[in-house]
């Protein structure tokens, strides 16, 4: 538990910094929203590019992707059932909710936690595939389309998916890992500066969201975030747990797959939310609350599948 304690004090002691510096106002009134478009437009890209570059795609397109696709999805579609039947919420705030219940944080916390806890980084990676490739389109574009107020054709669609920074960016990333063609060094490092501001960028504006933000406090929002949040916690790691076995997964691959579903859900979507200007509260409260709580589900999964 050395590794999980070590992933989730790493990024809490950068949103504590995010916190004090909205605390002391160093970056004045739109410090959170400058960050939060930073990280969406300028660092994330070249951060889906560089870790997707790195990846073995061959490797990654196998049993687990299918744990995390259908793990993710079927979480999402019971969170969305009962927040469009049951709260009766709108289809933009449905589509994030979504989000909140089954995206986890593949990167600034799933990397570390596959490092020191799975001894393997790359048992990330068909999460994070699965989430770049597959997912992000996917909703991005179902946002795009629902707040722009158009219906959506083949043109629109992929002029969306053409024109959002983090598909292009993940889209030049597999393409790169899966040819083996990457820009000479000259040019990847200053990409990779340029990536090292993403993850750091998020941490920060969420650290700076939560200046005066008490979890739980807004009563519109409440039983959207009670709901993401037990989805996320114990419902995504479940499903996970049972497609594993039903595919045959065992020993290590069984328990990469459920604590890669166990992780909390990824402080970039709360990005999203301010972009789009939907659910922004439950996002970032999913986030704070899963943050939390996850370490804990992470123990009972490691005491139950020993």
């Amino acid at each position: 538990m050395s590794g999980v304690a070590s992933g989730f004090f790493i990024v809490w002691a950068v949103i504590g910094l995010g916190w004090v510096i909205g605390r002391l106002g160093v970056l004045g009134e739109n410090g959170q929203q400058v960050l939060s478009r930073l990280a969406f437009y300028v660092a994330s890209p070249p951060l889906l590019f560089t870790t997707l570059a790195q990846a073995d795609v061959r490797h990654v397109f196998s049993a687990p992707l299918l744990v995390a696709a259908g793990s993710a999805w079927l979480t999402m579609l019971g969170y969305g059932l009962v927040s469009r039947f049951a709260l009766h919420r709108d289809a933009a705030t449905v589509v994030m909710g979504s989000q909140a219940a089954g995206q986890v944080n593949s990167a600034n916390l799933g990397i570390p936690i596959a490092l020191f806890v799975l001894g393997d980084a790359s048992q990330v990676a068909p999460v994070m595939l699965f989430q770049l490739a597959l997912n992000s389109p996917l909703y991005l574009t179902a946002m795009d389309t629902i707040t722009g107020g158009r219906r959506p054709t083949v043109g629109s669609v992929l002029r969306t998916v053409v024109s959002n920074p983090l598909i292009v960016g993940s889209a030049l990333g597999i393409a790169a890992s899966a040819t083996g063609v990457t820009p000479p060094e000259l040019v990847m490092e200053p990409v990779r500066i340029v990536a090292g501001a993403a993850v750091p960028a998020m941490l920060l504006a969420f650290g700076i969201s939560l200046v005066g933000a008490r979890p739980l406090s807004a009563p519109g929002a409440r039983a959207d975030t009670l709901l993401a949040t037990g989805a996320k916690v114990l419902l995504h790691p479940a499903l996970a747990w049972g497609l594993a076995l039903s595919l045959g997964l065992t020993g290590p691959t069984l328990y990469a797959a459920v604590v890669m579903a166990a992780l909390p859900t990824a402080q970039n979507l709360y990005v999203a939310a301010v972009r789009y200007d939907r659910a922004t509260t439950v996002c970032r409260d999913t986030v704070l609350l899963t943050t939390v709580v996850s370490m804990l589900a992470m123990a009972g999964i490691a005491a139950f599948l020993s």
